[in-house]
């Protein structure tokens, strides 16, 4: 990858990751490499599948009775074969689950090549309706072992929301509760690794670790949103509407845009903190509660996924650290340590990176 000083030496150490690549691609792919500079301790394991999909599936079963994974990913075909390793913890990157169909749309019939190298040293492969079958066969499987731990705890869904290809988010929603967009397409960059995948299997390392990290609350308003400017953003008509209450004005909160590094910070701070976004919404503006969830998911993406926390009496969340930039909504009474965003020495999400990083954070 691009950004290889990028690392995190604790995630996954000394756990196995078993990569299962999408059509066409190899164990050699950019995202397994990728993986590895990521994650330098951790075992990534990634064969070349074979171009049956029967042959594919079996191949894997072997793999996790021999060498039981601690994590699966599989991406687009392989997410597809990846969601049926069942009592595994699984995260699937636009599965396709629907590849048997889009083969012949998709121009996926007859001879192809190899879009990275193989350890046979084969340049070129060939679908027919062999495969197509295969594929069906594969297909039909799907969601067929799936319990409440299946279902609540072992099965993450990445799905990127201009992806061109696969259009399976609904089909997994529909079996798993944990069905994620991402900003992003079909296939994986660094950016999407690294804002989408990494925090996924953060959560997972601390669960496979039984890790309690401390507690962190952050506001949205005024502390990652840039709450007055959006008035700048409002019509003539609305601020004359809303004069003295643009709060209420419907869809008001998901027009706004972050503080200067408000992202950036969440991200660093969700991989070494218990991190959830403890926000008020205005009490007369329904579409606001709706608004901040819109905002959550398209700026921060799958590191607040159901860490999002509506509350006018902030004094009766559990925790070590809140950052809000008022006193208001029981923000004064916390519990735990009350940083106030925009004051001296908080005034700047660069200010608070350096308090957390010189209290170990």
């Amino acid at each position: 990858m691009s950004e290889t000083y990028i690392q995190y030496p604790e995630m996954m150490s000394g756990r196995k990751i078993l990569y299962v690549h999408g059509f066409a691609s190899s164990g050699a792919s950019g995202t397994a490499k990728s993986l590895r500079i990521l994650m330098p301790n951790a075992e990534v394991i990634s064969p070349d599948l074979p171009v049956s999909p029967l042959k594919a599936m079996e191949l894997l079963h072997n793999i996790c009775d021999t060498q039981k994974p601690d994590l699966i990913i599989g991406t687009s075909m392989g997410g597809l074969y990846t969601e049926q390793l069942y009592g595994f913890n699984r995260i699937l990157v636009n599965p396709a689950f629907q590849i048997g169909e889009t083969l012949k749309t998709l121009h996926g019939m007859g001879k192809q090549k190899w879009l990275n190298p193989r350890e046979d040293g084969e340049t070129e492969f060939w679908i027919t309706q062999t495969e197509v079958d295969e594929f069906k066969q594969v297909m039909a499987n799907s969601f067929s072992q799936i319990n409440v731990e299946e279902h609540r705890n072992l099965v993450y869904g990445l799905f990127g929301d201009k992806d061109p290809l696969v259009h399976t988010h609904d089909i997994f929603a529909a079996h798993y509760m944990n069905a994620i967009w991402f900003d992003g397409e079909h296939r994986l960059n660094d950016s999407i690794l690294l804002n989408s995948v990494i925090p996924v299997i953060h959560w997972i390392d601390d669960k496979l670790s039984n890790r309690q990290r401390p507690i962190l609350y952050i506001d949205l308003d005024e502390t990652l949103v840039d709450y007055h400017n959006g008035i700048h953003k409002c019509t003539e008509a609305e601020l004359k509407q809303y004069e003295g209450r643009i709060w209420d004005i419907p869809g008001y909160f998901s027009r706004l845009e972050p503080m200067p590094s408000a992202i950036k910070a969440f991200r660093q701070l969700s991989l070494k903190y218990d991190t959830y976004i403890l926000s008020s919404a205005p009490w007369g503006n329904p579409s606001s509660w709706t608004d901040k969830m819109l905002w959550v998911q398209r700026w921060i993406g799958p590191a607040a996924f159901r860490r999002l926390i509506l509350s006018h009496h902030k004094n009766l969340n559990y925790g070590d650290y809140l950052i809000d930039d008022r006193i208001h909504n029981g923000a004064k009474d916390f519990m735990g340590a009350f940083l106030q965003f925009g004051e001296a020495p908080y005034k700047t999400w660069d200010d608070v990176l350096e308090f957390f990083s010189h209290i170990g954070g």
